[in-house]
């Protein structure tokens, strides 16, 4: 790649490239000393997309921008602090340079936190036919999707296009899962009635089909026989340990042969790793970087890989850690330590330990599933648990300020208003910028 990415030569500072704005490289880029260190952050997108709360988007019971935040923003006082909006595409290690969308890049240090994006299990047309939440732009096509399919079935002229619009079929029993079938289900009783009073809502349905042999199986067993308790008094049809064979819209083909007909199909069954060219391929296990306890990627100089995207292997975890927020932030907090003090000519360095502060998942209103330390527990007091953590977990206070203003609203008046059909004007600037590509030149 012959042009080069535009950004000032770093003196005596050492330049780290951390590739991917989420939480393992946001978290990174804020703790690395800008003393020692210019930062040069990439990410296809200009903000920071808080992940867990995507349904609740889609679910129109938040703005996109409440749990989206400007990059750039995060960093206005820091100096020598460089973002740039591109895609990585490989690296060349022997020259320690990144090649990008927008030009090649020297660096000292390298980090990948590319994080995961949606698994389809090697059913990728099933990525056509169907939504996924892994980005705050997918979660507006899937409020898009559900609103549509509303307003559709008003206009069915069949019986059986009406039932083909008011079904909806969730494909994965994680907590994204558990959490968008809940939400769905509160629609269903106190909102959707009021908006659509022409339409039988009894005639609604909700399917959450998992290929495991119990939701949320990340977490205890407690949790799950909660989960889908509550789910199931709530009026949310379960398949369990059955997965979906294959979708030809609008015929929904299980396993064990039985067929479910559906305009709506939500893929949120899994996750795989994002990778990026020019590692060798035993740089990776199960789509994974390889890594040791400082976060290195196995047979490599400079190169780090931290969150969802890497594998660290130890006797505390032996089969590699959970592709969750904390391990991320942990991760990151880390290595920013150690690439801080060996700069700083410090020999000391920490190996990564995993410290588990627990698990939540919400269920809908009044209702959640909590596994901290030793205890299980659920119900009303999980729920509010569950707000507060994600609530100071959001980036920026105004976006705090934003989803508690909404949540009160919401559950004062059973209603928020952001139930809102909205799709940009096809225009040749959408061409020209892509999402997918960022082919800049």
């Amino acid at each position: 790649m012959e042009y080069i990415v535009n950004i000032p030569e770093s003196g005596n500072k050492k330049r780290i490239v951390i590739i991917g704005g989420g939480f393992a490289g946001l978290q990174l880029a804020k703790k690395i000393d800008s003393n020692y260190f210019q930062v040069v952050l990439i990410d296809k997108v200009n903000y920071h997309q808080f992940q867990p709360l995507m349904y609740q988007v889609a679910t129109a019971g938040l703005e996109p921008s409440s749990i989206s935040y400007p990059l750039r923003k995060n960093f206005q006082n820091r100096k020598d602090f460089h973002f740039r909006a591109c895609l990585a595409k490989r690296v060349l290690p022997d020259q320690k340079i990144l090649e990008t969308s927008i030009g090649s890049l020297k660096y000292d240090y390298l980090v990948i936190a590319t994080g995961c994006d949606t698994n389809y299990f090697g059913n990728d047309k099933l990525k056509e036919s169907t939504y996924a939440l892994k980005s705050v732009s997918e979660s507006l096509l899937a409020r898009n999707r559900i609103l549509l399919s509303l307003e559709k079935a008003l206009s069915a002229r069949t019986e059986e296009k009406v039932k083909e619009h008011l079904t909806f079929v969730i494909v994965g029993g994680g907590a994204t899962g558990v959490e968008l079938s809940g939400a769905l289900a509160d629609m269903k009783k106190t909102i959707l009635p009021k908006d659509y009073p022409e339409l039988d809502f009894s005639k609604m349905e909700i399917h959450l089909v998992d290929a495991s042999p119990r939701l949320l199986f990340a977490m205890s067993e407690e949790a799950s026989v909660k989960a889908a308790e509550t789910l199931s008094k709530r009026g949310v049809i379960i398949h369990q340990n059955i997965p979906v064979k294959d979708y030809k819209e609008p015929v929904v083909e299980l396993a064990n042969g039985e067929e479910l007909r559906s305009r709506n199909v939500f893929w949120v069954g899994g996750v795989k790793a994002n990778s990026l060219a020019g590692l060798d391929e035993n740089a990776y296990n199960k789509g994974r970087m390889v890594v040791d306890e400082y976060n290195a990627v196995v047979g490599y100089d400079g190169i780090y890989s931290i969150g969802d995207t890497c594998l660290l292997i130890s006797d505390q975890s032996p089969k590699g850690h959970g592709q969750v927020a904390q391990v991320a932030l942990q991760m990151a907090k880390n290595l920013a330590k150690n690439l801080n003090n060996e700069v700083k000519g410090k020999s000391e360095k920490t190996g990564f330990v995993y410290v588990d502060k627990g698990s939540l998942a919400t269920i809908g209103r009044n209702a959640a599933v909590a596994d901290l330390w030793k205890l299980h527990f659920g119900g009303t007091v999980a729920w509010w648990l569950w707000l507060w953590v994600h609530i100071l977990s959001i980036v920026g206070m105004r976006n705090k300020l934003s989803v508690f203003i909404d949540w009160v609203w919401s559950y004062v008046t059973y209603d928020v208003s952001l139930r809102l059909f909205i799709r940009p004007k096809k225009d040749k600037m959408y061409d020209e910028l892509d999402d997918r590509e960022l082919n800049y030149k």
